[in-house]
C-alpha cells in the first residue's frame, strides 16, 4: 500500500489575551527523543505518494502510537468547552468500510455553536499502516485557523502536517497574522527540534500553511509518538482557546468574505487531496469521491460556486481541465521558511500566491 496523506479554522481578539491562550500549552516541557535521520523527500503529495514504502523499516507501529488515542482525547477537550452534535455527514460515513477486511476505518464528524464542521478519518491496518486526518472548521461568522492534524505511519516512518491554517493569506494580511500568529510563534519553538522540518517541499504545498506549521518525516518509535501526541494535543487545545475567544462576527460583508476564504481552502483540498488513491484503493472510487466532497471537505458543494479554476486559474489547461502536473513547481524549501518571528524568508521568487 502506497500513500501519504495531508492535510493540507468573530471579532477581533485583543492580542493582550494571546498569550494566555499559550499558558497550557508552553507550561509544560514535551518528552525529549533523540531523532533519526530520514530520507529528505524531492516533493511533497503525489510524487512523495509514490516514493513512500509500506512496508519494512526498524520502526515499531501499533504500540501505544494509535491515532484513535488523539481523537478520543480532542473530542473530550472540545466536549468541555462546548456542546457537540452528530453532524449530518456522520450519518453516511459513520458504518463505512474498506474492501480489504484487515483495514479498519472510523469516521466522525460534529458541529457546535462555533464549529461548523469537526471531523475525524483515521485507517488502520495492523503492522502495515495507520493514517489520521482530523481537522476543525469553525462557522463562517468567525475567522478562526483551521486546524489541521495529517499523519501516515508506516512501520518504516511516519509523515506528519499539523498546523492551524491560516484562513487568509497571513503575507498580504499583516493584521490576520498578527491576530492570530504573531504571539503563537513559542509553540513552534517548543517542537521545531523535536520535530525538525522534512526536507524538501514545494512552494505550492505552502500555499494554506502557517508560520507553525509542523511538516515532519520520522522513525515510528513509541518515544517518537508521544513526542507526536503531545504537539497535536497542544496545538489542538490552542485552537480550542482561540475558539472560546472568538466573537461572533455581524458584518454581513465579513461573514461572507470568511465564507468565501473557507470554501477557497476546501475547494482546494477537495482537488489537490493525496489521499485519494488510497481511498479508491480501499473503498472504490466513487465512495472515495463521496468521502473526500461530502466528508473531508464537506461545504465544498455548499458554502460556495466557485470552481477549482475560478479561484486558480493558473492551473487551467488550454482545453479547459485542471492541469494535475504543476502540482510539483515552484521553488522548494529545504529549511523552514519562515523565521523565529514568522515573517517569510523564502523569497519572491517562491512561485506562488504566498
Amino acid at each position: 500500500m502506497r500513500a501519504v496523506w495531508v492535510c493540507w479554522s468573530v471579532g477581533w481578539m485583543e492580542r493582550e489575551a494571546i498569550p494566555r491562550v499559550l499558558a497550557s500549552a508552553l507550561s509544560s516541557k514535551p518528552p525529549r527523543t533523540p531523532q533519526r535521520s530520514v530520507q529528505l523527500w524531492a516533493g511533497w503529495g503525489g510524487e512523495a505518494a509514490e516514493r513512500m514504502s509500506g512496508g519494512g523499516g526498524a520502526g515499531v507501529l501499533g504500540a501505544g502510537s494509535s491515532y484513535q488515542s488523539f481523537v478520543r482525547t480532542a473530542l473530550e477537550l472540545t466536549r468541555l468547552r462546548t456542546a457537540l452534535t452528530p453532524h449530518p455527514s456522520q450519518e453516511k460515513f459513520r458504518l463505512i468500510r474498506a474492501n480489504d477486511d484487515a483495514t479498519v476505518l472510523d469516521a466522525l464528524s460534529f458541529s457546535g455553536p462555533k464549529i461548523r464542521l469537526l471531523r475525524s478519518l483515521t485507517v488502520e491496518k495492523k503492522n502495515s499502516v495507520q493514517v489520521l486526518d482530523f481537522a476543525a472548521f469553525s462557522e463562517p461568522e468567525y475567522d478562526l485557523p483551521i486546524f489541521c492534524a495529517n499523519a501516515f505511519t508506516t512501520p518504516a516512518q511516519s509523515i506528519v502536517v499539523l498546523d492551524l491554517n491560516p484562513l487568509y493569506n497571513i503575507t498580504k494580511n499583516k493584521d490576520y497574522k498578527d491576530k492570530y500568529y504573531r504571539n503563537l510563534m513559542p509553540l513552534i519553538e517548543k517542537y521545531r527540534e523535536l520535530l525538525p522540518w522534512g526536507g524538501k517541499i514545494t512552494s505550492e504545498s505552502l500555499i494554506f500553511f502557517s508560520p507553525i506549521v509542523i511538516w515532519t518525516i520520522f522513525e515510528p518509535t513509541e518515544q517518537n509518538h508521544h513526542v507526536l501526541y503531545s504537539a497535536l494535543t497542544d496545538y489542538y487545545k490552542v485552537w480550542l482557546q482561540l475558539m472560546d475567544q472568538a466573537t461572533q462576527e455581524n458584518d454581513t460583508t465579513k461573514v461572507v468574505r470568511n465564507r468565501e476564504a473557507q470554501h477557497r481552502y476546501l475547494t482546494w483540498r477537495a482537488e489537490k487531496d493525496p489521499g485519494f488513491p488510497l481511498l479508491k484503493k480501499l473503498i472504490g472510487e466513487s465512495h472515495a469521491k463521496d468521502l473526500v466532497t461530502e466528508f473531508l471537505f464537506e461545504g465544498v458543494h455548499s458554502l460556495g460556486s466557485k470552481s477549482f479554476l475560478d479561484y486558480f486559474p493558473e492551473y487551467a489547461r488550454d482545453d479547459g481541465t485542471v492541469n494535475k502536473k504543476r502540482s510539483m513547481v515552484g521553488k522548494s524549501f529545504e529549511t523552514r521558511p519562515w523565521d523565529a518571528t514568522g515573517k517569510f524568508i523564502g523569497g519572491k521568487d517562491a512561485g506562488c500566491d504566498l
